[in-house]
């Protein structure tokens, strides 16, 4: 890209060397004349034939009034020549000059008002005309950006309001009947007041999954990384997942090595590890297996979770890290759409990568974690 740029500002070079040396050419040409014409016998002979014809003199007269009024100030005459010379052909140069600065000019203009097409300019200004058309793009781009982020902070606002409005009208619905109904059996109270608790607590469950991705995306986290048995960590967590599997009639299998060490923030981590298995066991068939797997690849982990399911449009995948994205809008879930946004900050405060795949009826959330030398 350099060596383009240098080649054609070395054009450009050659231009301007080109037009200024004919300039200067014909400068010389036209003094050159001027000089001659001023001391040859020319000019003393027009000046007093003009004289004579247009004002009637005498031919003495008419040279006796060339000899003071010009051949004495001759000097003058040739200063004034070539200072009119010099001041046609510097309109001529700036004006060669100032036509490279209007067409830029235009291009901005072009940029500015975000007129569509790119920016075309002379070719040897092409350096130029390629960094602008970059712009351009980026000026392009970042609108683009802007807008979609304002649609997910609108998207963002209406899931939020729908998630906290349906739990929020449940309870007071419930609370509602409590105050209305007077003659209420214990045993009906108590379950409403037992819902009414329930859809309470998913609503504090809902502000904190909301206040903390807006802290994951607003503050800087400080990790507090130390080593832990990865092993175990899985197993013990496939443990407490075991009344949910039974009841989709699941299966859960750990395929790694014993005693993997992995240095995390544990706390952190371990919420990504019950996302991933909590979204595999909700989306997995009835009666499957989900796999868990950990390795050593390439100075880092590498931990997989597969589950047995739907197989996920690849533009659904393109999303399914955003926040509040639901992979079925339509369908019931507890969750809020925020697990896998939640599950994807805290991997990359880990300087790691998190990725979704799905072919064949099966899907892959990969994690790859780099891992100082052990």
């Amino acid at each position: 890209m350099k060596s383009r740029n240098h080649e054609a500002f070395r054009h450009l070079a050659r231009k301007i060397l080109i037009h200024t040396v004919c300039l200067l050419g014909m400068a010389t040409v036209m003094i050159y004349g001027i000089y001659n014409f001023l001391f040859e016998a020319g000019f003393s002979r027009m000046i007093p034939s003009f004289f004579q014809n247009v004002f009637g003199m005498e031919k003495d007269a008419a040279v006796s009034f060339y000899e003071r009024a010009f051949r004495r100030h001759m000097d003058l005459i040739i200063l004034l020549s070539m200072a009119g010379i010099f001041f046609l052909f510097l309109h001529i140069y700036l004006r060669y000059f100032t036509r490279y600065f209007e067409q830029i000019s235009k291009g901005m203009d072009n940029l500015m008002l975000d007129i569509p097409g790119e920016v075309s300019l002379p070719a040897e200004l092409l350096p130029i005309e390629r960094k602008m058309n970059l712009l351009g793009h980026i000026i392009d781009r970042q609108k683009s950006d802007i807008a979609l982020m304002k649609q997910r902070k609108n998207d963002m606002i209406m899931y939020l309001a729908h998630d906290l409005k349906t739990p929020l009208a449940s309870s007071i619905s419930y609370l509602n009947l409590l105050l209305e109904e007077k003659a209420i059996s214990e045993e009906l109270r108590e379950k409403y007041l037992s819902i009414s608790l329930a859809k309470n607590q998913r609503l504090e469950d809902l502000l904190n999954e909301f206040l903390e991705i807006a802290k994951y995306d607003l503050s800087h986290i400080v990790l507090q990384c130390s080593r832990i048995d990865l092993s175990r960590l899985l197993e013990q967590l496939v443990f407490e997942f075991q009344p949910i599997l039974e009841q989709k009639k699941l299966t859960c299998r750990l395929d790694m090595g014993e005693h993997l060490v992995l240095e995390c923030d544990v706390d952190r981590m371990q919420r990504v590890f019950d996302n991933l298995l909590r979204n595999a066991v909700l989306y997995s068939q009835e009666g499957s297996q989900i796999t868990v797997t950990a390795e050593y690849k390439e100075g880092g982990l590498e931990l997989q979770f597969a589950n047995h399911g739907d197989t996920i449009p690849q533009e659904k995948l393109d999303r399914i890290f955003e926040q509040f994205y639901r992979l079925d809008a339509g369908r019931s879930t507890d969750g809020s759409g925020l697990g896998l946004a939640i599950a994807k900050q805290i991997v990359t405060l880990h300087g790691g990568t998190i990725t979704a795949a799905s072919r064949q009826g099966m899907t892959i959330f990969t994690i790859k974690i780099p891992q100082p030398a052990m």
